[in-house]
Order: C-alpha cells, then sequence, then structure tokens
C-alpha cells in the first residue's frame, strides 16, 4: 500500500470485479462481497453496542434531514482495526488520512436526506472541520444487511438508486480532477420501509488525521 492520500475509479477497476458507474461527471465504483456475512454481523453487533443519534456538520433547521443513529467504532478493537485495514489496503490510500471508521442504523421511517460528504467550502463550521485534515477526498461505504423494504442510496442528479446488498461496498470520490468539490455526488440514505438497515463508512482526507497512535 503506498502512502497516499488519493485513488482512482481507474485503479479500482483495474483490481477486477469492481464496477464502474459510467458517467463522466463522476468517479462512482461498487464491489460485491467485500465483506463476508459473518464480519458484517460482528460489525452489526458493535454498532448496536454503542449508538448514538446521528449529527450533522452544518445544521440547516431541518430536525428530520438525518435521523439515523451512528456508532464511532473502536480502533483498539483488533477486529475493528482488521476491517480499517482492509478497506486501506484495497483503496491503496494510508490510514494516516483515513478518518476512523464510523457505523449507521436506521430503523423504519429513518433516513439522511440529499447531502453531500464533503464539507461545504462556504459553511459556517467549514474551518472547524477542515483546518487540521483538510476536505474530505474518498468515501467508502459498505452495507452491513438487507432491511425487507427501503433504504437505498440514491444519487439524485443521476437518478441512479443502489439497493443494500451484504457486504457490498460503494465508494466515490468527493473532488473532481482538479481538487474542487463534486456536487455531482450528492447522495440520499433513502427511508427504511421494513426492518433495520446498517452500513459503516470511511471516509478518507486530504491531509494526515490527528491519530493517536
Amino acid at each position: 500500500m503506498t502512502e497516499a492520500n488519493n485513488t482512482s475509479a481507474d485503479y479500482l477497476v483495474a483490481l477486477g470485479k469492481v464496477q464502474r458507474f459510467p458517467r463522466k461527471e463522476i468517479e462512482l465504483c461498487m464491489l460485491k462481497n467485500f465483506l463476508s456475512p459473518d464480519e458484517c454481523k460482528k460489525l452489526i453487533a458493535l454498532i448496536d453496542e454503542k449508538r448514538r443519534p446521528s449529527d450533522i456538520a452544518d445544521p440547516n433547521g431541518d430536525d428530520y434531514f438525518r435521523t439515523s443513529e451512528t456508532c464511532d467504532l473502536d480502533h483498539t478493537n483488533a477486529f475493528v482495526a482488521e476491517i480499517d485495514a482492509k478497506i486501506c489496503g484495497f483503496a491503496d490510500i494510508g490510514r494516516r488520512f483515513g478518518e476512523p471508521l464510523q457505523g449507521q442504523r436506521y430503523a423504519v421511517g429513518q433516513e439522511f436526506k440529499a447531502h453531500t460528504d464533503f464539507f461545504d467550502p462556504q459553511g459556517q463550521d467549514f474551518q472547524k472541520y477542515c483546518s487540521v485534515s483538510g476536505q474530505r477526498s474518498w468515501t467508502f461505504m459498505i452495507y452491513l444487511n438487507e432491511p425487507g423494504a427501503g433504504g437505498a442510496t440514491r444519487f439524485p442528479h443521476f437518478k441512479k438508486s443502489f439497493v443494500p446488498q451484504t457486504g457490498t461496498m460503494l465508494c466515490w470520490n468527493n473532488r473532481n480532477p482538479d481538487g474542487s468539490v463534486n456536487h455531482w455526488t450528492l447522495h440520499h440514505g433513502m427511508k427504511v420501509r421494513k426492518g433495520t438497515k446498517y452500513v459503516i463508512t470511511k471516509w478518507y482526507r486530504e491531509k494526515h488525521w490527528p491519530w493517536n497512535g
């Protein structure tokens, strides 16, 4: 693995079994069976242990904008560290550029309305979130289960939805080739209609994350 803070859709596709969404406006890829069902079950159990209400970087006055629950996974846990290393190895992005793994849980009726993962350069909290580690570069999100109904990830600009499949990874570049933020990455974690949806997300930054160890 290189000591880098970026990857590319071309690199990921060259690994094999990675499908790229065929639009020039976005680097968006999917890989099925990245995690095993057993790995997914273990992560779900960890999320359920320490979940809390989710929040957003720039409050917009909509109390129902993000209604899911979040879990900051413990990287001193050997299993969590193993999963993190697996993602970093696949992405070919140095661990020091990655935020700690985060889990999300969506019960019936919960969602995360259309949003971007990058921090709005004009947002009130931009300096707070980007002064140390810089802007987010890539997002790697993995579905841990399949809810009974709903819970798709929809990219409204493309009218494209991805239905959760256990172990499937979605990943995309939050930036354009010139380094500017890519608004085509707008996506919506749609309402769960039946059952519960679990995912984990790994975000990468332009600069080193302040890891303690």
